[in-house]
């Protein structure tokens, strides 16, 4: 696996946080902070656009 550079992690009220990273293939990571070894991978864009669904309130069940 190539080395992700994660971000700082995303903390929701009363959540999980979780992290988005990328490697220099460009592939974009998913996971739940703390927990970067169990990951979900797809588009970068396709995780952002998960991601703000969940901000806005869409699917804060799924983390």
């Amino acid at each position: 696996m190539a080395e992700v550079d994660w971000e700082e992690p995303f903390c929701a009220e009363s959540s999980n946080c979780f992290r988005i990273g990328t490697d220099i293939e460009g592939n974009a990571y998913i996971a739940v902070a703390g927990q970067e070894d169990r990951f979900l991978v797809d588009s970068r864009d396709a995780l952002r656009a998960m991601v703000e669904g969940i901000k806005a309130g869409k699917a804060d069940h799924l983390l």
